[in-house]
């Protein structure tokens, strides 16, 4: 181990002889853009998981967690904001250390849902793409740390909601 290493979970902070660069920053991310492929799941649900979107009430959605430490779950999506990360107080907790603790939210306007990265470290991905913030459309995959998730709109907005 460097001698300078501290074991925090990947975080080390190296005091530099330069008074001018005193410490840099050597923070471990989850992989690198490149290396996150999108592979859609949309065609692979589940007949109890196509039973709960169909009873969707308007101006809701649904988040399914297609892989992860919690593959299977789902998250009604039925409040103005829905914050996501590893802080135990927020609506949607992932206790995974690739998940920031203030990650992401889920914000609603009328029936159409907008995924807002909160200053992550790993970032926030919707179909692949590292975003700040999407319209989340009917079937998007969205990546939070190493969680794939697939959203899915109420049946009866997805006229009005954007893409879908």
């Amino acid at each position: 181990m460097h001698e300078n290493a501290q074991p925090t979970g990947g975080f080390r902070r190296d005091a530099g002889p330069d008074p001018a660069h005193p410490a840099t920053d050597t923070t471990q991310t989850f992989g690198h853009d490149s290396d996150l492929s999108f592979v859609p799941f949309g065609a692979e649900l589940t007949e109890v998981e196509h039973e709960a979107i169909a009873a969707l009430p308007s101006r809701s959605g649904l988040l399914l967690v297609r892989s992860g430490p919690t593959a299977g779950a789902r998250y009604l999506l039925d409040a103005d904001v829905t914050t996501v990360g590893r802080h135990p107080e927020a609506d949607i907790f992932f206790d995974d250390v690739t998940v920031s603790r203030r990650h992401a939210e889920v914000t609603r306007t009328g029936p159409t849902f907008e995924l807002v990265d909160q200053r992550s470290l790993n970032g926030t991905y919707v179909n692949g793409e590292r975003v700040d913030r999407a319209v989340l459309t009917d079937g998007a995959e969205l990546r939070i740390g190493k969680f794939r998730l697939n959203f899915f709109a109420a049946p009866a907005d997805r006229g009005q909601v954007a893409g879908g």
